[in-house]
Parts: C-alpha cells; sequence; structure tokens
C-alpha cells in the first residue's frame, strides 16, 4: 500500500469517527464570530438605554437587581460598560463543575438589566436558557459537561489530523492536476460527485491556514496541558510561580454604604481608557475575599485587559495588574478567543473565521458524501472470479 493510500485511510476512518462533532463546532463558531454583533440586533431594547446626565450608585442599582431575584440568589457579577447608551447587568449564578450535562452545571444562572440611570428593570432573564449562552456551550462541551470537554478536545486534535492529511492528499502531482486542485471548473455536464469532490478538496485548501488557527486555539479551551505548553512558550521556556492571592483585611468594618461606588469610581480613575468593567462581587462566607475589577480596553474584544483588587470593607486598591505590566505569555493568553473567532484582525477576520468555520462545518457532509459515493460504486461493481458470487459473462450467439 502506497503512503498516500494510507494517509487516504486514516483520513477517512478519522473523519467518519469525529465527523458530527466536527460540524456542530463549526455551526455553532459561525454563530459565535459574530455573536455580539447578534445581541446587539436582537436584544437592543434590553443592552440599550437613552443616556442622560447622572447614573445611579452602584450599589442602589445592586438593592433593585437583588430584590428582583430574592436572597437564594445572590449577585456576584455587575458588567457596567463605559458607554453612556448601554444597560448595567447584574448576573447571578452558581456553577457546579461536576454536574454531567448542561442543566446539572448550573443550579442558576439570571441576568437583571437595568437602567442605570433610573434603575428600571428592563428584563430578569434566565441566561442559563438563552440561546446564545447554549450554543456556547454545545460548542464547548456539547452541552456534557467534563466528558463532553473531552470530546471535543479530541475532535479538534482529529480535526487538526485531518487538515495535515488531507493537504497530503490534494498535493497535485504536476501543474496541469494543479489546476484542478484550485478552481471550480463546473460545466453543464459536470455531475453531482465531481462538484461535491471538489467542494471538499477545493474549498479545504482555501480555509486550511485559517482553520488550523481556529482548531489549535480551540485547544486552549479543552486542555490544561496545551495551556500550561503556551504559557511555557509565551515566557521563553518556564511557566511563572503562581501569583500572591489578594486578601481583604479581616479586622476591618464596613467604612461606606457606597463601598461598590467607590470601587467603581476608583477603577474608572485608574484605567480611564477601560471601556467595560465588570466588578466580581466577593463570597458571602469568605472574609478575605476582595472585589475584583476586570477592565477590558474594547468593547468589541477581550485582547486587552487590565485587572484591579480592591478590599471589600474599605474600597481600597491592594492590586493594580496594569496589561501594560503584564508578561507576554500573559498578552498573548488574553488574545486567544479573539483569534478564535477572528475578531484579533476586526470585522475581516471575522468574516473570514465566519468563512472558515462554515467551510469546516461542510467538510464532514461532503466528505461522507464521497466515501458513500465510493461504497456504492463498489457495490456496483462485478464480483471478482475468485470470490465467491462468480461472474458469467453472456456466452457469444452462436450461428
Amino acid at each position: 500500500m502506497t503512503f498516500k493510500k494510507i494517509i487516504g485511510k486514516i483520513h477517512l476512518w478519522l473523519g467518519l469517527a469525529s465527523g458530527l462533532v466536527v460540524f456542530i463546532l463549526g455551526a455553532t463558531g459561525c454563530i459565535y464570530c459574530f455573536e455580539k454583533e447578534l445581541q446587539d440586533w436582537i436584544y437592543a431594547d434590553k443592552l440599550y438605554v437613552s443616556a442622560q446626565k447622572q447614573r445611579l450608585p452602584l450599589d442602589n442599582l445592586l438593592v433593585i437587581a437583588q430584590t428582583q431575584l430574592g436572597k437564594e440568589m445572590p449577585v456576584n457579577r455587575i458588567i457596567a460598560s463605559a458607554d453612556s447608551k448601554s444597560s448595567y447587568h447584574f448576573i447571578a449564578s452558581k456553577y457546579n463543575p461536576n454536574g454531567w450535562n448542561y442543566d446539572k452545571q448550573w443550579d442558576y444562572f439570571y441576568t437583571v438589566y437595568l437602567n442605570p440611570y433610573n434603575g428600571t428593570v428592563l428584563e430578569v432573564e434566565n441566561t442559563k436558557y438563552a440561546f446564545f449562552p447554549v450554543i456556547l456551550h454545545l460548542h464547548y462541551d456539547l452541552l456534557l459537561g467534563k466528558p463532553g470537554k473531552q470530546i471535543v478536545g479530541w475532535s479538534t486534535v482529529i480535526f487538526i489530523v485531518l487538515l495535515i492529511s488531507g493537504l497530503i492528499l490534494w498535493w497535485p502531482k504536476n501543474k496541469a492536476a494543479l489546476k484542478q486542485r484550485i478552481r471550480f471548473d463546473w460545466k453543464t455536464s459536470t455531475q453531482w460527485k465531481r462538484k461535491n469532490y471538489d467542494l471538499h478538496n477545493i474549498s479545504g485548501f482555501y480555509v486550511i491556514l485559517l482553520a488550523l488557527c481556529i482548531g489549535l486555539s480551540g485547544l486552549w479551551f479543552a486542555f490544561d496541558w496545551f495551556k500550561a505548553t503556551v504559557i511555557w512558550t509565551g515566557n521563553g521556556g518556564y511557566i511563572p510561580a503562581k501569583e500572591t492571592p489578594a486578601n481583604s483585611d479581616t479586622l476591618l468594618t464596613l467604612q461606606t454604604s457606597k463601598i461598590l461606588q467607590k470601587v467603581a469610581d476608583r477603577s474608572y480613575q485608574i484605567v480611564p481608557e477601560g471601556k467595560v468593567f465588570m466588578f466580581n462581587l466577593p463570597e458571602k462566607d469568605n472574609a478575605k475575599a476582595v472585589i475584583r475589577t476586570n477592565i477590558y480596553h474594547s468593547a468589541h474584544n477581550y485582547m486587552k485587559r487590565s485587572f484591579l483588587s480592591f478590599d471589600r470593607k474599605s474600597g481600597d486598591l491592594i492590586k493594580n495588574k496594569a496589561y501594560d505590566t503584564q508578561t507576554g505569555a500573559e498578552k498573548f493568553t488574553s488574545m486567544i478567543y479573539d483569534i478564535h473567532v477572528g475578531k484579533i484582525l476586526g470585522l475581516s477576520g471575522m468574516i473570514l473565521a465566519f468563512i472558515a468555520s462554515f467551510v469546516a462545518a461542510t467538510l464532514p457532509l461532503t466528505g461522507f458524501c464521497i466515501w458513500l459515493g465510493r461504497k456504492k460504486k463498489e457495490k456496483s461493481k462485478p464480483a471478482s472470479r475468485t470470490g465467491k458470487n462468480i461472474y458469467f459473462p453472456k456466452p457469444k450467439a452462436t450461428i
């Protein structure tokens, strides 16, 4: 058996084994390339408000949001945008990492959308069953928890192998064959099998580099060993020591009833270029826990971030991890998601990632059709004389 035939067999069986998962990842990936833009369009009524002069204190807004949810579901995240036309989001969620499926992974997950100027409740959303979070988890773990995450991760590894083996199979023998491998030359007489074959080979060739970037960046979310490898590489061959966690002073008492607004004002002051501020509230039963602020320097991507930690009782700054002080590996890892969905190159990158994801979703379908066509062709061939069913040719007519 020749080298290409061996590669062909590997390509075939790996493709059949991972085809359904790759299709799901490609289809859901298409949606998430434009997730923010789609949400802005579909959910404009709860995401945007009319700009006014003065926002209410964050502590007052938290009381309104918590009243909507009740004491059983404490708010643990607040998302506030610097954009004067954006609503504030108060999130109450409890994640169960041992849940075997999506429903069991979240004990609850709610978002209260508030008008920050007058405290009007725009919507109380059961985010657990909202469209985009469900699609995200379908992409992340097939809604199957840890087992699904492993299936997605190893299917992504297989997809990368398929791209490389597909390139080997695609590689033309001469210039004449090259023309057929890089352009569609369909005529009215071209059969659908040939068109399907060209769709699989030619479209796969044109997106291979993009698909490899998407696949490799996807491994970051699937495997801890891959994360460690990326961090080790980004830091020049070493894993940095774990940072000392910031802790609140347990001897202090609450110094002001407007502690959240104090933290927010300080965050705005320290990082004035910030566009989206996520305030992570401390756990009630952990006296040392701090209020953490994740600050995104762009409203459209995540690749530039700063991190602040504040004492939960005094609101004083404990730790400032500005973007400029972060290591090369830390900056690179912040870019992984934006690489994965193409946002790192703006709108053009998102379009390219969408095309690559769409083609990736079609490759299992067109590949399956190629395999199915060959199976039918093999069945339609006359059996060998040495086989069980002997083919007898028609006797010649006699005079």
